[in-house]
């Protein structure tokens, strides 16, 4: 996503105004290609079409790559901190090359399971476009931060799901429905646990990633409702003084 700034557009300069009309279509059109490859990609996995030689996948996802990196030029040139802006959307950059392109035309020899993870790259760096935009709506910063995390554990749940299925399912005899790779993703994310071991190595990884972002995610859910609380307190106290 494009860093915009906190100026009224009616205080802009008209370059100013240019500049972030511009990166606020950026970040719709960017969220847009988000959407479309989380869908391409799930159509994909649930039709077990190899992706690899599916050609218009593979255009499709170097050409949304491109976009990312255009967006994040934009965002790069109408920053007013340049190196603050590039510093700390760095991965979004990294996050926005088409290696997928690369590794095949470079004719370099990895893994179906690695393979399948460096598709997943194109994702993460949506995830936090939407993550962003989801903070953007939100009223205030414990909310935002709120927001951003919530949206990325539901993607984070669901891209795994997606990979656990793709890599178990024919493999493992407990992975007999996609809703079954749903229902583990879930429950490992919570950190509570599920019954159904994986046997590949993309499915163990997932097993090991979803944990651990299920123990940095879901404390937060604690903050919020303790400012929630705190702040639902005050304004009672401040329109009822006598209480």
């Amino acid at each position: 996503m494009s860093n915009t700034s906190d100026t009224p557009i009616a205080q802009m300069t008209p370059k100013q105004e240019f500049g972030k009309r511009l990166q606020m279509f950026m970040n719709l059109v960017v969220l847009v290609l988000s959407v479309m490859l989380i869908v391409w990609i799930s159509f994909d996995t649930f039709k077990n079409i190899p992706f690899m030689q599916n050609t218009s996948y593979m255009t499709f996802q170097f050409w949304v790559c491109v976009f990312f990196i255009i967006d994040f030029c934009v965002g790069l040139i109408y920053a007013e901190n340049r190196g603050k802006f590039f510093r700390h959307r760095l991965v979004f950059l990294l996050l926005s090359i088409p290696y997928l392109n690369i590794i095949s035309y470079l004719d370099i020899n990895l893994s179906h399971d690695a393979m399948y993870f460096v598709r997943f790259i194109p994702l993460a760096r949506g995830a936090l476009a939407l993550s962003i935009v989801m903070g953007y709506l939100s009223s205030n910063a414990i909310s935002s931060l709120f927001a951003s995390y919530l949206c990325i554990m539901f993607l984070v749940c669901y891209y795994c799901s997606l990979i656990f299925y793709s890599r178990e399912y024919g493999v493992n005899p407990d992975v007999d429905t996609y809703w079954t790779a749903l229902w583990w993703s879930f429950m490992n994310l919570s950190t509570v646990g599920c019954d159904i071991s994986p046997v590949t190595v993309a499915g163990k990884i997932v097993a090991v990633i979803l944990p651990i972002c299920g123990m940095i995610i879901f404390p937060l859910f604690t903050v919020y409702l303790t400012n929630f609380v705190t702040n639902t307190i005050k304004k009672n106290h401040s329109s009822n003084p006598d209480v």
